[in-house]
């Protein structure tokens, strides 16, 4: 059986800014909550973005889905589980599963997934550094 990839789960309230004029979650608002897990699930597995960073080393998102199942609320209780899908030498794959927490229970609200490349700061694509691939990989 191959092993689990890397996944994490964080969770936070749904803040007033983040409503539409209806009262529910406005859906670009979805794509930092994925940020937020991605964020996140990088400094569980090496340190933090900004470490990366740097190093001189950037990840740009090339391409992002969102699949909305349901609404959010505001100050629903919101857990983002992020799990790292896919390491490549200049890339990185994630997805996402939003859901709304309502003690024991929850409910999807969306399902996500990012493509990001790694560019230095003149937007070149480079390797990610072998100590960043290694703790990906789950090898360091």
């Amino acid at each position: 059986m191959p092993p689990q990839p890397p996944t994490c789960s964080v969770e936070f309230r749904a803040r007033y800014a983040e409503t539409d004029q209806m009262g529910i979650i406005y859906h670009a608002n979805y794509l930092p909550w994925c940020e937020i897990g991605r964020t996140d699930l990088i400094r569980r597995l090496w340190r933090s973005y900004a470490d990366l960073e740097a190093r001189g080393v950037l990840l740009a998102v090339t391409e992002a889905t969102l699949r909305y199942h349901a609404s959010a609320k505001y100050d629903d209780l919101i857990r983002v589980v992020t799990t790292l899908e896919q390491v490549r030498s200049r890339g990185v794959v994630f997805t996402y599963e939003i859901l709304r927490v309502d003690g024991e229970a929850t409910k999807r609200l969306a399902t996500a997934r990012t493509e990001l490349i790694s560019i230095d700061r003149g937007g070149t694509p480079v390797r990610l550094p072998p100590e960043v691939m290694a703790a990906f990989r789950g090898s360091e």
